[in-house]
């Protein structure tokens, strides 16, 4: 007992200085201004625009150019992530929508968004293909779910193409603290410095970096609701696409593609090339492109 005291002491102290040291550097933490933004990044919030859902601001961008495409992006990113196809998507689709989840990109700190932004454009009436990538998963299941259910008010989905979502989650969260998101993309498909800093500036826009963890919690309503979603992916009549990029450390190849061929036998798929990872729109824009249109063409 005489020994342990003085060394519990010492730790206590040490805990204590340890504290001290932290607050001033978390406190100058808070304060970092947002990092600036590259032109490109700049370029696609200035052709946006926002709308207000239930008293916060979303991001939506609209292409110029019959049908609907709906883009539902990744975790942690933002629409932003579709930055490389928006031009192909814009000259062959009359509409093209993309908008940033609530906490995410520029959207103020939810699935109903989806329709209230689709209302709020007047495309309600309209057949809606749905192109999502992980994260977004969730938001298109739901989609779907309700349209099964006819409670999508007047939405009609026509098609679901989707990529990857998180098959192992742990890990994602383990690669998002540790390496960042530079692991997540292909050894030859990495993006650039500036493309980096971007990715980092839609992350830490309205402070949404302090929150990360409360975003995270969409892993939970993945089991929560698992049998609700793929109930809907499994029973719906529409026409399902898959697109994959082989190297993708979050959903590993074959046993991810075993899995999704034995879950959804009817989907169709697009193998990428053996070095695309997980945001294959961003690693290998043209051959998603054409991989995309050739389901929507088919």
């Amino acid at each position: 007992g005489e020994l342990l005291e003085p060394r519990r002491q010492r730790l206590q102290e040490w805990w204590v200085q340890v504290g001290l040291l932290a607050m001033p550097l978390l406190a100058a933490y808070l304060h970092i201004p947002p990092p600036q933004l590259f032109p490109a990044l700049h370029s696609w919030k200035s052709s946006g625009k926002f709308f207000i859902y239930k008293g916060l601001h979303s991001v939506g961008v609209v292409g110029s150019l019959e049908i609907v495409v709906l883009l539902l992006h990744c975790f942690p990113t933002s629409s932003y992530d579709w930055y490389k196809i928006w031009g192909g998507l814009t000259l062959r689709f009359h509409h093209v929508i993309a908008l940033d989840f609530l906490g995410f990109g520029f959207s103020d700190k939810p699935r109903p968004i989806v329709e209230a932004l689709l209302r709020h454009l007047g495309l309600q009436n309209h057949r809606i293909s749905l192109l999502s990538h992980d994260y977004g998963d969730i938001a298109a299941q739901e989609l779907l779910y309700r349209y099964k259910q006819n409670r999508s008010g007047r939405l009609t989905i026509k098609s679901l193409c989707i990529f990857p979502e998180t098959h192992r989650p742990l890990l994602l969260q383990k690669l998002l603290k540790d390496g960042g998101l530079t692991p997540v993309f292909g050894p030859y498909t990495r993006p650039s410095e500036s493309e980096l800093w971007d990715m980092w500036a839609g992350i830490r826009s309205n402070d949404r970096n302090l929150v990360i963890d409360s975003l995270l919690q969409y892993i939970n309503q993945r089991k929560k609701f698992r049998r609700r979603w793929v109930g809907a992916l499994v029973s719906v009549t529409i026409p399902i696409h898959f697109i994959y990029g082989p190297l993708d450390p979050i959903n590993p190849y074959p046993e991810f593609l075993e899995l999704y061929k034995k879950t959804l036998p009817r989907s169709t798929m697009s193998i990428l090339d053996e070095h695309i990872s997980h945001y294959p729109q961003l690693e290998d824009p043209m051959g998603f492109l054409n991989a995309y249109m050739g389901f929507i063409n088919s």
